[in-house]
């Protein structure tokens, strides 16, 4: 299912512009104030308020490591790369920031809009993904939990449909989820058999 591309309500919208002192600047913020945007020329490292900025525009050509109040790849916010220089190396220092989106230099009297949406859509599409990975992962653990309570419940003499069975009604009577149940069992399990050891070293 593609997500939509959200299009509006950039007017209001806080951008950073880490750039030296340059006509780039002046430029990108008549563009980016004439879309509505409120612009804050930085440099040459942000600080922790820079966290509340909703798009971070930057220069490519002068950046380096540590410049970024978090970790290297994981921008809080939309990022656009100012580039001037093609070297390789600057290029793939730009590619390791997580930058979105980009924008040539020398920065004339467009093309600021269009990496605003592209950056954000960019940005979102990236949160949705980490989101649904992490959910992905969520479940497998629970499911590896429940197989590993139905396996410790079984190991009781019972067969692996009445274990299951089991934890079912173990759930409803303590009224959590499934997988909760399956959770309680599987540390409640692992600290009888921690007692046990304890027991048997003293």
């Amino acid at each position: 299912m593609r997500r939509p591309i959200r299009t509006q309500n950039l007017g209001g919208a806080r951008a950073l512009i880490l750039h030296r002192p340059h006509p780039t600047v002046q430029a990108l913020t008549r563009q980016l104030t004439a879309i509505g945007l409120e612009v804050e020329p930085v440099w040459s490292e942000l600080g922790p308020e820079a966290l509340g900025a909703d798009f971070l525009f930057f220069d490519a050509d002068m950046g380096h490591a540590g410049q970024f109040p978090w970790p290297e790849g994981s921008p809080p916010m939309p990022m656009v790369a100012l580039v001037g220089s093609e070297a390789p190396g600057r290029i793939e220092w730009t590619l390791k920031t997580g930058a979105h989106a980009h924008l040539l230099k020398p920065v004339g009297d467009n093309g600021a809009y269009a990496a605003l949406l592209i950056a954000r859509a960019a940005f979102d599409a990236e949160r949705a993904l980490a989101a649904e990975i992490a959910g992905l992962r969520r479940r497998l653990d629970e499911r590896q939990t429940v197989v590993l309570a139905v396996s410790k419940l079984a190991a009781r003499g019972r067969s692996e449909a009445d274990a299951y069975a089991q934890l079912r009604q173990m759930a409803m009577a303590w009224r959590i989820t499934f997988e909760e149940a399956a959770a309680r069992i599987v540390g409640r399990t692992t600290d009888e058999e921690g007692e046990h050891d304890r027991r048997g070293r003293g």
